[in-house]
């Protein structure tokens, strides 16, 4: 699947992201739990490779909590700071992260008499949460929120407490995805807007990813009989089993990829992980997919 997304907007974003970044004192880059390495922006991390960062590994509650504890260590070892957080219950943990990440540079303002308003960039590719964090911090709704890609276009400020501010930017992706796995992950979660892909062909390789994670609960959601099958002929078998049949008891296409690709956004088939972390700091991450829990 040849993906190739990158508006105008994005490349603007990018531009008033390396004039901003002047104005920070920690950014927080935020990725998606279930695909920590393909959620990650590998500009962004070069952008700001000169600042405080703290990672936080969003939507950590459709994750298998195991793997992301691993990722958790890995970004440790890395000398990243990192946390997994929901972030709509549990947005206070981040914010204690950025306060800790800003002690110093508060410090060095107190030493000259100076009350210094920390300075905060919320970054990360699209959809993956940034104005849900902000206005969980904000105690309001000040940044526009959506289940799609693009809602935010502009970079704007917003105020959090007397002393503490932060940046909403725009989702940045790259502008090729040469990894078609990552691609394709960016894809299952939203982060890339499903009108520019091939939904069957997302739909199929969700479905033959799925299985290889949680084989069992994808059998049991979509009535599969064999989970060794792969292609039109697992889709066709996701069709029956579900119903989703037109005329003639024809193959609906349309209406599986719609429903399989909302109940894996929403959690239907359990806290699923489809990236491990790499062996060591050289390698590339796993592909291989984990799950934990059962059915929602």
């Amino acid at each position: 699947m040849d993906i190739n997304w990158y508006p105008g907007h994005m490349a603007k974003a990018k531009r008033e992201l390396q004039e901003q970044l002047k104005k920070v004192d920690v950014v927080v880059e935020l990725c998606d739990a279930r695909i920590p390495a393909s959620s990650r922006n590998p500009d962004l991390a070069r952008l700001t490779a000169h600042k405080k960062r703290l990672t936080v590994l969003g939507k950590s509650d459709l994750a298998d909590p195991a793997v992301t504890a691993e990722w958790v260590g890995w970004y440790r070892e890395q000398g990243i700071r990192c946390l997994a957080a929901d972030i709509e219950r549990k947005s206070s943990l981040v914010l204690r992260a950025i306060e800790q990440e800003a002690e110093e540079a508060v410090r060095r303002s107190m030493e000259r008499g100076i009350r210094k308003t920390v300075r905060v960039m919320v970054a990360g590719v699209p959809n993956v949460g940034k104005s849900t964090l902000i206005n969980r911090l904000n105690g309001q709704s000040v940044a526009k929120v959506g289940d799609r890609p693009g809602v935010t276009r502009n970079t704007r400020w917003v105020r959090v407490g007397p002393y503490l501010e932060l940046m909403d930017t725009p989702g940045l992706l790259w502008p090729r995805l040469d990894d078609p796995a990552a691609a394709r992950r960016l894809c299952y979660t939203s982060a890339i807007r499903d009108e520019v892909v091939d939904l069957w062909d997302l739909t199929m390789h969700l479905l033959e990813d799925l299985l290889e994670a949680v084989p069992d609960r994808v059998c049991d959601r979509y009535h599969l009989k064999d989970p060794s099958e792969r292609g039109q002929v697992l889709m066709e078998s996701v069709c029956r089993g579900r119903g989703f049949l037109l005329k003639g008891a024809e193959p609906d296409f349309e209406r599986c990829c719609r429903v399989v690709l909302d109940e894996y956004r929403g959690g239907k088939l359990g806290r699923i992980t489809l990236e491990r972390p790499p062996m060591d700091t050289a390698g590339a991450p796993s592909s291989g997919p984990a799950g934990e829990g059962g059915p929602q």
